[in-house]
């Protein structure tokens, strides 16, 4: 019997992770299918309910449920523990199983596809949700000078950052981001669903910085636009980060690592 797999958001129609998941398994023989799932924001543990019930074996978590996801699993892994978010499920024995692996595919990305130095770079991370709270401590591990976490509402941003624990990290709301230059400036937010940018100074991006937009979409996005528009060195958005972290839940579920290098490129195309 075919192993089912999905990927649950809200929105969640424009996802590639059901063609990303095709091409793994097709590259490692792998027998599965995977769909997508429109979660329901009121009653997101009676959507994984149903789909274990359909003997579904894992879930790919996307915007707004990895905090939902979190407390619904049942063990927690590390990486998912520290980032009190989860963006892979499986299910096994009665257990839901919850990890993080929006970190390491952020971290993959930008370092070993991108080439991008993190040893003392000033970082700042927009949004406190989810999303952020998930790359936060993989991107310490990297050696920072700075990670900066600027929200909307400051105090989310000001937990998160005491959440680190780390003299490296603090939190701040967005209109206290004047006066100070970034090398690299990530954008966790969901802003880019409506076409929009958080609303930073226009002269924050250091010379020679980056941005990089965890959102993805067919044209350049808002925060894309924004760098480019902002003499970035490089403008990158998420898909490089959405294949590096579906192979390592396809590591997770399957027990094999694909390359991405290939599925990379024809997702470009």
């Amino acid at each position: 019997m075919t192993d089912r797999y999905a990927v649950i958001g809200n929105p969640v129609e424009h996802s590639k992770s059901p063609l990303i998941h095709a091409a793994f398994a097709r590259q490692t023989n792998q027998d599965l299918e995977y769909d997508r799932i429109l979660g329901d924001p009121e009653d997101f543990a009676a959507d994984v309910r149903r789909f274990i019930e359909q003997g579904g074996r894992g879930l790919n978590v996307t915007v707004p449920f990895k905090e939902q996801a979190f407390q619904l699993a049942t063990e927690l892994s590390e990486r998912a523990r520290r980032a009190g978010a989860v963006n892979t499920l499986s299910f096994s024995e009665g257990r839901i199983r919850g990890e993080n692996t929006d970190g390491a595919g952020l971290v993959r990305d930008l370092g070993c596809n991108q080439h991008f130095n993190f040893n003392g770079a000033r970082i700042l991370l927009l949004g406190a949700g989810g999303a952020s709270r998930g790359v936060l401590f993989p991107l310490l591990h990297e050696n920072p000078a700075a990670i900066t976490i600027a929200n909307r509402t400051a105090s989310r941003a000001v937990d998160l950052a005491a959440l680190a624990g780390d003299e490296r990290v603090h939190g701040c709301g967005l209109e206290a981001l004047s006066g100070h230059t970034f090398d690299l400036i990530i954008n966790g937010t969901a802003a880019g669903l409506q076409g929009e940018v958080p609303p930073i100074p226009d002269d924050c991006l250091a010379a020679g910085g980056w941005t990089y937009d965890m959102m993805y979409a067919a044209e350049p996005t808002a925060f894309v636009r924004w760098g480019q528009a902002h003499a970035a060195a490089r403008a990158l958005d998420g898909l490089g980060m959405l294949v590096e972290q579906a192979a390592e839940s396809f590591y997770i579920w399957r027990g094999v690592m694909p390359d991405t290098a290939a599925v990379m490129e024809m997702l470009r195309r």
